[in-house]
């Protein structure tokens, strides 16, 4: 089930769009393209399920609680899997300054709620002193957003972006490199050079944040860390354990722990 309140007179600085999938659709994604405009930004924000967000050059995962802003013009696509519940908020571009580039951020106790608040209500008229005053503590918790690592780069070059494909569909901690690098046309050597410059990553940090994000969405649908590691072809689960707190500073049962409603 979903809604979008239109709103686009000038008294309107702040809309919503609330979307929610069923559990029942499990065995397959759910795509949307949300709507956008160069005169408005964008947070999903997720209160339920685990979803990836693409552009052009980047991939982000949002776990639940979490939320990805997009700045205004930037189109985007979701991929939902299972049961997914999105409020997300339309935020008019305007002279104060919030981030200009997408990340995954911490969604604060207080603008939880007030995402929840915003979607109950539809457009926020500023004629109404009320939600006028609402707009500004939004506004306010917007500007405190803060960047979380949970993106990842997609290189440009060709042969990079071949391998940064043949890799999502092999997603085994076993699969060579050098062979991926191979069939993708390109030497590993050549690639790491590529990543390097184009993503900041190595080849090997590169994947392994590719690994540590399909370890999320799967998180999020509900596995359990043993069948997450005998999928990503860790040899123990342990093993994945350690991977996945070196990436994200924490175990998997503390990071869901932490992103948890309270």
């Amino acid at each position: 089930m979903s809604s979008f309140r239109h709103a686009d007179e000038p008294e309107t600085r702040i809309r919503s769009f609330a979307l929610t999938f069923g559990a029942g659709q499990r065995s397959m994604p759910n795509h949307l393209a949300p709507p956008h405009s160069p005169d408005w930004h964008q947070l999903i924000y997720a209160v339920r399920g685990v979803v990836r967000v693409t552009s052009e050059r980047q991939s982000w995962i949002v776990p639940p609680h979490r939320a990805v802003w997009i700045p205004g013009g930037l189109k985007s696509s979701l991929q939902m899997h299972g049961e997914v519940a999105l409020r997300m908020l339309y935020v008019r571009s305007g002279p104060r300054s919030l981030l200009r580039e997408c990340a995954v951020v911490n969604v604060t106790p207080l603008l939880r709620e007030l995402i929840v608040r915003s979607n109950l209500i539809g457009a926020l008229d500023s004629r109404k002193p009320e939600q006028a005053r609402l707009a500004r503590v939004i506004i306010d918790e917007l500007r405190d957003l803060r960047a979380i690592p949970l993106q990842l780069p997609l290189p440009a070059d060709p042969r990079a972006a071949r391998f940064a494909a043949l890799s999502g569909e092999h997603l085994q901690v076993s699969v060579s490199l050098p062979k991926l690098a191979r069939q993708s046309g390109a030497s590993r050597r050549t690639l790491e050079r590529i990543f390097h410059e184009e993503t900041a990553l190595s080849l090997g940090a590169w994947r392994r944040r590719q690994l540590v994000l399909a370890a999320l969405t799967m998180l999020g649908s509900g596995q359990s860390v043993r069948s997450i590691a005998d999928e990503l072809g860790y040899s123990s689960a342990s093993a994945f354990i350690a991977m996945f707190r070196k990436e994200l500073g924490q175990t998997p049962a503390r990071y869901l722990a932490a992103i948890a409603p309270r």
